[in-house]
């Protein structure tokens, strides 16, 4: 082993291993990232429940999958975060036991449509069409017994976890983690979403044509 391994760790070569491997973030990555599957072309999502699930068919591949760290978004018991992806509203369609879906929060952008007995959220719809995001549902792919769906890319809205009950000591093993399993940390969305959003405002505003 040479100077600099003795000085800052190294192991001579090689590569180095997990330092944050007890840190739990969702149970979809908790023990690595599974790639989506070219040409994959949707499948369903079924709620929790033992009898009479809600059924969920998604017609596509989905984008810009990630774990979210915010306090609206439906998690698995015991996750830090939830995992959560988008598709084309025309995409998306109900096809069993939509009578038991219901709004989560009839006042916040994204109407998060949950099931009443099992309390998992089926979907999120945003109704405004000013919205940036408009034409988009959200949706949480561990719901479907089907692989190939989109890898998760990066974490996004980090500190909400705060807002849920985690300790904030915990916060730099939880970002250690993150970008472990290759999961950039954001507090905001991605780089490319936050760009989607200031050119819609732009072009609503007039700066840009």
């Amino acid at each position: 082993m040479g100077i600099l391994d003795k000085l800052f760790g190294g192991d001579g070569g090689g590569t180095a291993a997990p330092r944050y491997s007890h840190v739990k973030i969702h149970p979809q990555v908790d023990n690595g990232i599974r790639p989506g599957t070219p040409g994959f072309s949707g499948g369903t999502l079924k709620c929790k429940c033992a009898s009479k699930p809600v059924v969920v068919v998604v017609g596509a591949q989905t984008a810009h999958n990630h774990v979210c760290g915010c306090t609206k978004c439906w998690k698995p018991d015991g996750a830090v975060f939830s995992q959560v992806a988008v598709v084309s509203r025309d995409k998306l369609s109900v096809t069993e036991n939509a009578d038991k879906l219901q709004v989560v929060d009839a006042a916040a952008a994204i109407q998060r449509h949950a099931c009443r007995e099992c309390g998992v959220h089926m979907y999120g719809r945003i109704e405004n069409t000013g919205h940036p995001f408009h034409g988009l549902d959200f949706v949480h792919t561990e719901l479907s017994s089907q692989g190939g769906w989109s890898a998760p890319e990066f974490a996004a809205f980090v500190s909400s976890i705060i807002e849920s009950g985690v300790d904030p000591s915990r916060m730099d093993d939880i970002r250690g983690r993150l970008k472990e399993i290759g999961l950039e940390p954001y507090d905001c969305l991605s780089p490319p979403l936050m760009d989607a959003i200031a050119t819609h405002v732009a072009k609503q505003s007039g700066a840009l044509r």
